[in-house]
């Protein structure tokens, strides 16, 4: 299947994610909870985004089966943006003056101008490796929870059965509309190279 191919053709990337700093102190613990609230505010930002990018993928669908894939993939959305509501809520983050930070804002250009001017094809190999990626990583990083995790519930979120679906539906989606070109391939592996840089910025822009 290309959800797999393209999966497996960036080991490389899934690797670095995974053994960033960022990802490493989320799973043990120890990332500092000021690189946390950066990372929850931009990825508000972000999630915001991918929701519209996904309405402009369900309005390309040519048939409602598909649409409607689209649409339970938005609820998804909405139930994360409902999670990092509430950390904000708890770290006393203003969402209304969040300005996305360079890495935040090249994701989330590229998603949109994918999805407004390229075929569904690219638009939904553009979108994947972030579902795919985020229930890899909290599938990775569940074994190290503990009883006073700091980071539990994001942990328990991604790794979940329900987050699993998700991705699934997404894969499915991708091995249904696109096939294996040079096109399809660069929107998988920019993603997941903005994935990387979006875990590095929270870092960078609190260190």
């Amino acid at each position: 299947m290309l959800s797999h191919e393209l999966w497996t053709a960036n080991a490389d990337l899934r690797q670095a994610c995974l053994e960033h700093p960022f990802v490493q102190g989320l799973g043990n613990g120890t990332l500092e909870g000021d690189a946390f609230k950066c990372y929850v505010a931009q990825d508000v930002f972000f999630l915001k985004a991918f929701f519209r990018a996904y309405g402009l993928a369900a309005a390309r669908c040519p048939d409602l089966e598909r649409a409607g894939v689209f649409h339970g993939l938005m609820g998804g959305v909405l139930e994360e943006l409902k999670l990092h509501e509430g950390y904000a809520a708890r770290l006393g983050i203003d969402l209304r003056t969040v300005r996305p930070y360079p890495a935040a804002r090249a994701y989330t250009d590229f998603l949109l101008r994918t999805a407004w001017h390229e075929g569904l094809d690219r638009t939904v190999a553009a979108m994947t490796p972030c579902m795919r990626l985020y229930a890899w990583l909290g599938k990775k990083l569940r074994p190290r929870l503990r009883l006073d995790h700091p980071y539990q519930r994001w942990i328990e979120t991604y790794s979940s059965d329900g987050f699993e679906d998700l991705a699934r539906s997404l894969e499915r989606l991708l091995d249904g509309v696109a096939t294996d070109t040079p096109a399809v391939r660069d929107a998988y592996r920019y993603a997941m190279r903005c994935e990387h840089d979006f875990f590095a910025a929270a870092m960078e822009e609190t260190g």
